[in-house]
């Protein structure tokens, strides 16, 4: 019994520590350490079958790493052909009734198991100078969704049967946490993605926002917020119809990720309606207004609409103290404003009228008694 309490530990080491990561990286590398301490290895590694490229892509790899394995590999893939026990050998054993099992293969080739495909992995294996190695399907699905693979270094005792069937174990541990990850990931998507443009949705700007401001307080880094109202949305709506217009909202939003994206980390969002922004965190200001001005230019160009209105606050810029993110809302919506009303083909951008800039005097007067015309005015 006392192996088989070490054994139950483990799992539930590993399903909790799984279960605790926050993020699908944190998620990856906890199912790669949990199965590597549980099977005494002294490498692991987490995989993903990507069909669609016909490849074997590692998404994380613990323990005692060779230098070329990187914990969270960018480019490090390999072509299903090179182990098609993913894909043959798996697959005909599960369309015979059977269950995906683990294997064990050695420097030496096969141990147990009998994959049947073995080559690549035995170079492997003595190239990183690992004695023997462990692979076990993740199954999610009724499908074949990637592996788990476990090594012990040259020298060590070899995996027995009993440890792969071990990590057979182990590998459906890991697929509940895999599936339970990207349930949340997606929950978390929706939670903070508008359905119509999939840009950012108001709440993840707030969020961004205040991380931002923050961050402005403490280190001084440069906060800029563009503020954009569609013109002519309601006229779309009112003669073409609301498909055609959300149609418009979805081209400009397109424009808007383009343009966001020319200045590096900017979270491009749709604040609701006919209201977009874009928050750049570390950009200097003149880096903004000159995206912002394009983003102008490429609205006016769409055959539909009217152009956009834009407003830009930067905490660059002479504003004065810029302590929340309530007034740098402000401050952009009060350019946006002023945008509307003169019918500016540009950008305007608070604070670069001079010391009594219209803009910064609109942001900062008291609030009218009536409701403010924007929600967000009133933020907090």
């Amino acid at each position: 019994m006392g192996g088989d309490d070490v054994r139950l530990r483990a799992v539930v080491a590993l399903a909790q520590g799984m279960a605790a990561a926050h993020a699908p990286r944190e998620s990856w590398r906890a199912a790669a350490a949990g199965a590597c301490r549980a099977l005494g290895g002294s490498f692991a590694a987490l995989s993903v079958w990507e069909r669609e490229l016909g490849r074997l892509r590692v998404l994380a790899n613990v323990g005692d790493r060779a230098r070329d394995e990187e914990e969270f590999p960018e480019d490090e893939a390999y072509p299903v052909h090179q182990f098609p026990e993913i894909t043959e050998f798996l697959h005909e054993r599960w369309v015979g009734g059977g269950g995906p099992n683990a294997w064990v293969e050695t420097a030496e080739g096969p141990a147990t198991g009998h994959a049947g495909y073995c080559h690549q992995r035995v170079a492997a294996l003595r190239r990183r100078g690992r004695g023997c190695c462990v692979v076990a399907p993740i199954v999610m699905h009724g499908r074949a969704w990637g592996e788990l693979y476990v090594a012990r270094p040259a020298g060590a005792p070899v995996f027995d049967r009993a440890d792969a069937d071990f990590a057979t174990v182990l590998a459906s541990v890991v697929a509940a946490g895999i599936a339970q990850t990207e349930r949340l990931e997606e929950a978390r998507r929706l939670a903070f993605t508008d359905a119509l443009t999939g840009l950012a949705n108001r709440r993840a700007v707030d969020m961004r926002l205040d991380e931002a401001i923050e961050r402005h307080r403490a280190e001084g880094v440069v906060v800029s917020l563009v503020v954009c109202d569609l013109n002519g949305l309601k006229r779309v709506n009112d003669t073409r119809g609301h498909a055609v217009g959300d149609r418009l909202l979805e081209r400009f939003g397109s424009v808007l990720s383009l343009c966001g994206a020319m200045l590096p980390g900017t979270l491009a969002a749709r604040l609701g309606g006919d209201e977009f922004c874009l928050l750049a965190v570390g950009p200097a200001a003149d880096e903004v207004v000159r995206v912002a001005d394009e983003l102008c230019r490429r609205a006016a160009e769409l055959e539909l609409g009217e152009g956009v209105a834009c407003g830009v606050a930067s905490t660059e810029d002479p504003l004065g103290p810029v302590r929340s993110a309530r007034r740098l809302f402000r401050l952009a919506d009060a350019a946006q404003y002023r945008a509307k009303a003169v019918r500016s083909a540009k950008p305007v951008v608070a604070g670069r009228e001079g010391p009594d800039d219209p803009v910064v005097r609109l942001a900062d007067a008291p609030p009218p008694a009536a409701a403010e015309r924007r929600r967000f005015r009133g933020r907090r």
